[in-house]
């Protein structure tokens, strides 16, 4: 696509991760230009959160702000944005106010490991509890590319 100016926001908790995509990306001969979640360090409490509402109270916490992650990596001319492991919410906010063709690297999954398709893959068994009340009698089948249907044959 002739891109050779690459973003990659992040959340904080995979700062390590985009260190490592960065620089194997340099090494390519890109560009990088990364911004992690928390950038502009704004506390929780401008927003009207209580320090007993916070993940950890009585010690500072910055809100996510992935509209200044995509403002930022547009005033860097970022032609296409890598996420990796924005919260769900935030990745749509991050989608809507970059100018680049964004892709995602890391769904976050905390659960499953940032494997968010384990919970489809054991749908009928381990994660069965993922089905309303309107589940079908019999599960849908996953279509394989290539496969012909017996009637096919």
């Amino acid at each position: 696509m002739g891109y050779k100016k690459i973003g990659i926001a992040n959340c904080i908790s995979f700062v390590d991760h985009a260190y490592v995509l960065s620089g194997i990306l340099e090494s390519h001969g890109f560009e990088v230009v990364s911004v992690a979640c928390k950038t502009g360090s704004i506390p929780k409490e401008e927003m009207g959160i209580a320090d007993h509402e916070k993940v950890r109270p009585g010690q500072f916490e910055s809100l996510c702000n992935p509209v200044c992650q995509a403002e930022l990596l547009n005033a860097h001319g970022c032609e296409l944005n890598v996420v990796m492991g924005l919260c769900i919410g935030h990745d749509s906010l991050f989608f809507k106010h970059a100018n680049g063709l964004t892709t995602v690297l890391v769904a976050k999954d905390r659960v499953l490991g940032h494997n968010p398709v384990a919970a489809l893959q054991l749908a009928d068994t381990y994660y069965s509890r993922v089905w309303g009340p309107l589940k079908p009698a019999k599960s849908p089948k996953i279509p394989v590319a290539g496969r012909r249907n017996k009637e096919e044959v």
